[in-house]
């Protein structure tokens, strides 16, 4: 893919109106999130990671992302993605605020504000990003931007840890 052009997936957000998801770069490696009512939010790859093809940035590794929200920098630290859901969480600390999103079940993830359940997100790592707002949640327009660009970048979702003990067990069986 030799072609920097942003290649974009488009959404219609009941509470953000249309949001745009964008991988770009030569190799991908710039996820952009943005939209007229929220923040505009850049999640980048340092040139030279390895890539991991199951994911749409490419890396879990910490160190070799960067994340800004409107231009100011913000922390992101993915898990490693090992065994148990939970182990698949992204944890963002954006102007002294704490978002999770960890997978719930095997299709969808929950995004979460200083502990707080905000909505639920389901994406494959396509960039189309399906977000469901919990009732008398009030999302604000970083939570949006946040939540896209989490479930856009590392998808969503995550079987169970027994599901994965059986299929482990079943690929050494005869």
């Amino acid at each position: 893919m030799n072609d920097t052009t942003p290649i974009p997936a488009a959404v219609e957000d009941d509470h953000h109106g249309e949001i745009l998801v964008q991988l770009a770069g030569e190799h991908g490696e710039t996820l952009v999130v943005s939209g007229e009512r929220i923040p505009r939010v850049v999640l980048t790859r340092a040139p030279g990671t390895a890539v991991d093809d199951h994911i749409a940035i490419g890396t879990r590794d910490p160190r070799h992302l960067t994340l800004t929200v409107d231009g100011r920098e913000a922390t992101i630290t993915p898990a490693t993605g090992r065994l148990s859901r939970r182990s698949y969480r992204v944890d963002v600390r954006c102007a002294g605020t704490s978002y999770r999103l960890v997978p719930d079940s095997i299709p969808g993830s929950r995004l979460t504000r200083n502990g707080k359940r905000l909505g639920d997100f389901s994406s494959d790592g396509d960039r189309r990003v399906l977000a469901e707002w919990r009732s008398g949640a009030a999302v604000e327009p970083l939570d949006a931007a946040i939540g896209y660009a989490l479930a856009a970048a590392f998808g969503t979702g995550g079987q169970p840890m027994w599901m994965m003990a059986v299929d482990a067990v079943s690929e050494l069986l005869p």
